[in-house]
């Protein structure tokens, strides 16, 4: 959390610094957008049992990690197709790995593993993403979007302890509602709600934030804010639900 407010910090300092007055423009009056976000991600739940029958044991990374935090980053490249449609694409890679005791001897993935001996646990959730969305509403003040997300998820759980290390991989293609929205609270500043969600079956998968944006002149701006990623699965192979939190801050581009 400490280098996250650093990092909200010295881009607080630039919009005051940098800002110049100027004419309000649209996010779509730009063809294209390149974002750049980094922060601090931690862990409020993450329950695993790997295969889900008697064969597993269920047990908490929450427990055996701890809350965190690690670093995570972000990649936004959007094009503008026209003033009402356009397509978007996203690199959100994560991974942390921490050392821990299990509570209780853990049956997981094929392995067997020994309460109270030093266990690695590597959490890995990769999403690769292209969105769709269509401008319904546009003014001066608001702004809205609609679409549909195509995810690919690339996941992992690995546990090694000694000699014993096994891994369980989950790699597939996800399909998402989104959301976006902007309310302009001055000339240069907007909140921007993102949601990408979809829920229903034996899953469910959130992903949202919330995000202050300063316009430092009409192709720069910088942003802070706070996202969250909840979801998971309950099927044969897998029970796995984790509950993220992000602490961000990043920088954009248009031209």
């Amino acid at each position: 959390m400490k280098m996250s407010l650093r990092i909200a910090s010295v881009f607080a300092v630039l919009i005051v610094l940098t800002s110049p007055v100027f004419g309000f423009e649209s996010e779509t009056a730009s063809r294209f957008i390149v974002e750049v976000e980094a922060g601090t991600a931690w862990q409020s739940k993450n329950d695993v049992q790997i295969p889900n029958n008697s064969e597993g044991s269920r047990f908490s990374l929450l427990d055996l990690q701890g809350n965190g935090s690690w670093p995570a980053f972000r990649l936004y490249l959007t094009w503008n197709i026209n003033s009402r449609h356009g397509l978007r694409v996203l690199a959100a890679p994560l991974s942390f790995s921490e050392t821990g005791v299990l509570t209780s001897p853990t049956a997981f993935a094929g392995g067997s593993f020994y309460a109270g001996v030093p266990t690695e646990a590597t959490y890995r959730f990769n999403s690769w993403r292209l969105t769709y969305s269509y401008c319904f509403h546009e003014s001066p003040r608001w702004a809205w979007w609609v679409g549909l997300t195509g995810k690919m998820r690339d996941a992992a759980i690995n546990l090694d302890q000694g000699d014993t290390s096994t891994e369980k991989t989950d790699l597939g293609f996800v399909p998402l509602l989104h959301t976006r929205g902007w309310y302009r609270l001055a000339e240069r500043w907007r909140l921007v709600l993102d949601v990408d969600a979809l829920a229903g079956g034996p899953g469910r998968a959130e992903d949202a934030s919330l995000k202050l944006y300063g316009d430092i002149d009409p192709h720069w701006s910088v942003s802070i804010g706070y996202r969250t990623l909840e979801g998971g699965a309950d099927v044969d192979e897998v029970y796995n639900f984790a509950w993220l939190h992000y602490a961000v801050a990043s920088v954009s581009y248009s031209f």
